[in-house]
């Protein structure tokens, strides 16, 4: 009994929460591989992109909220999506036609691009706080649950309740979706087949014919669905603030580097190394000890090996001991 009780336990604050910030994280990560692999270069507005995508589809939100349209148990903001998306893409679109294409055309080194991305992350940044505002905004509606503690809780007679919430469930569902879509696109279509072509070989690509201005244009369509969906997820599951978005650029990139930057299905592994990492060591093992230890040996301190206040150190961390002795990433990315 004790062990089951753990089990919920570890699956409460450890299994779940590690799965969906996972996604959200892989799903943030693949935007990031993407841009570096067909594009070239590193780009640090990804996180704001994310805060700006999520920031219109919270304004359409509340507008379908104020009229009263809603998806019962399920959160408006999926039916807001599509829109935030879009707006992202605009600003994207914008964005490529009005900054990168000029460097790209000049054959600008990558951290020249770098550099120009950075600029670009402070206006998106200081752009999404001036019509949101920059405190937390709460947007999240319908069932906050799809399995409640206490309902767990006389279900099956332990002293631990699970919980799990509808965000986390829609986090994990759509990610799944969204990465069978995504690799469908690369794999099976004309397009997707252009945008790897490109991206392992720039002048083949362009002596076979393949539009180079076509491929940057889906690239950032997809980056713009990849990072909104990220966003409004990250957004449900906790809360939504710009400047969280600006923070989460270390795990995200941390991500797609441990990963191997470069490569989808790297970035995909990297979201979930990162997050468990950030997760298991701030975690206060003591809850889950006490079930599994003899009383003579229960640990009275709350055996944290870092305060949640540090958890991007985790980030930071791992990747710096990445870059240190596999710069390639575990699934062999570009080098760094």
């Amino acid at each position: 009994m004790d062990f089951l009780n753990a089990l919920v336990a570890f699956s409460n604050y450890v299994l779940i929460p590690g799965i969906a910030y996972g996604s959200q994280l892989a799903l943030g990560a693949l935007g990031v591989t993407l841009i570096y692999g067909i594009l070239r270069f590193s780009n640090f507005a990804h996180g704001d992109t994310m805060a700006f995508g999520a920031m219109v589809t919270i304004l359409f939100t509340w507008w379908f909220q104020s009229m009263g349209i809603n998806l019962g148990p399920l959160p408006t903001a999926l039916l807001a999506l599509p829109f935030g998306i879009a707006g992202a893409a605009a600003l994207l679109l914008f964005t490529d036609r009005v900054v990168y294409k000029f460097y790209r055309e000049k054959k600008a080194e990558p951290v020249i691009l770098v550099i120009v991305s950075m600029g670009v992350m402070f206006i998106m940044n200081g752009l999404v706080r001036f019509i949101i505002g920059p405190g937390d905004q709460r947007f999240a509606d319908g069932a906050r649950f799809i399995i409640k503690a206490r309902d767990f809780k006389a279900w099956s007679g332990l002293r631990e309740g699970l919980a799990f919430k509808t965000s986390q469930g829609i986090t994990i569902v759509t990610a799944i979706i969204v990465v069978i879509a995504l690799f469908w696109f690369l794999n099976r279509t004309r397009t997707g087949k252009s945008m790897r072509a490109f991206s392992d070989n720039e002048d083949l690509a362009l002596l076979s014919g393949i539009n180079p201005e076509k491929v940057v244009m889906y690239t950032w369509l997809i980056v713009a669905a990849l990072a909104t969906i990220a966003g409004v997820l990250y957004g449900l599951d906790k809360s939504f603030k710009p400047f969280t978005y600006f923070a989460l650029l270390l795990p995200i990139f941390a991500s797609a580097i441990v990963g191997g930057l470069g490569n989808p299905i790297g970035a995909i592994l990297g979201g979930f190394v990162i997050a468990f990492s950030e997760v298991t060591i701030t975690y206060a093992w003591k809850k889950i000890l006490v079930y599994l230890m003899p009383e003579n040996l229960e640990p009275h301190g709350l055996v944290q090996l870092l305060s949640t206040d540090y958890k991007f150190a985790v980030s930071f961390g791992i990747l710096i001991v990445v870059l240190l002795f596999k710069p390639t990433g575990l699934m062999k990315g570009k080098s760094v």
